[in-house]
């Protein structure tokens, strides 16, 4: 009898808690949905998306966020994760974009779906200055080439028939190629170029040869987020015609505007 009292006792106390707790989530859920918009990148993409000294993420694709959440009257919040797992991380709901140069692919398109093109770059192959490797033709099998763990320039480097050592952000694979650990580092073609202007030995590095093609950026989103995508878009289209997207370019690139193929 005792037994059968005490588990009623905590059945009560137990539908108590339920009843105040469930509202007041669903309350927070609803208010961070309605006043929120989360992106997110690898943090370690400079001048796209990287880490400051002081903690802080900045570059060119935190400020097109910025301006997006700006313009549909949000709080931006930028979270960084490893590259290798974003995807993941956006279908099950962890943040509401991936904004951070994802290129747009059939492969990926089957798991998620993509805004309309926020600028445009492609592979670049980077060696340091005292290479043999004066082209990407040049390249044997007995090369290493370092690039980012589930970039679509691992299938660059597969079809260079290199061998492939696979890093988690840009950081480490040019700082690899610099310390003689790789033969070469195939990135973004910008992102190679501001890593040899900025990284400490990076004018040790070079640029050889063209873009080995050109690879379409977008902001990629959850299947069941047509409606934010459709505003994403209105406002992107909106940046582009009042020359935000040029300006945002030109602040990061030297004047150059990448929003235009």
């Amino acid at each position: 009898m005792k037994n059968t009292i005490s588990m009623k006792k905590i059945l009560l106390v137990a539908t108590i808690v339920i009843a105040f707790t469930i509202p007041t989530l669903f309350a927070q859920a609803q208010s961070e949905d309605v006043n929120t918009i989360s992106f997110a990148g690898s943090g370690g993409y400079p001048p796209f998306n990287y880490m400051t000294d002081t903690g802080d993420v900045i570059g060119f694709d935190v400020d097109v966020a910025q301006a997006i959440a700006d313009r549909l009257g949000k709080k931006m919040e930028y979270k960084t994760t490893a590259w290798d797992g974003i995807v993941e991380g956006l279908r099950a709901k962890r943040y509401d974009g991936i904004l951070g140069s994802m290129g747009i692919t059939p492969q990926r398109e089957e798991l998620v779906d993509f805004s309309i093109p926020y600028y445009y770059s492609g592979p670049q192959l980077i060696v340091r200055k005292d290479s043999a490797i004066k082209s990407p033709s040049d390249l044997k099998s007995s090369n290493s080439i370092g690039l980012v763990t589930g970039t679509t320039f691992e299938q660059d480097g597969k079809k260079l028939g290199v061998k492939v050592k696979l890093y988690e952000d840009d950081t480490q694979t040019l700082l690899e190629l610099i310390n003689g650990r790789v033969d070469g580092v195939l990135t973004d073609r910008i992102v190679g170029l501001n890593a040899i202007s900025k990284l400490k030995g990076g004018d040790n590095l070079t640029l050889v040869g063209s873009t080995l093609r050109t690879e379409t950026m977008g902001i990629a989103f959850h299947e069941d987020s047509d409606t934010l995508r459709e505003q994403v878009n209105a406002v992107l289209q909106e940046m582009f015609a009042d020359g935000t997207m040029k300006a945002i370019s030109a602040k990061w690139f030297n004047g150059e505007d990448i929003t235009v193929k």
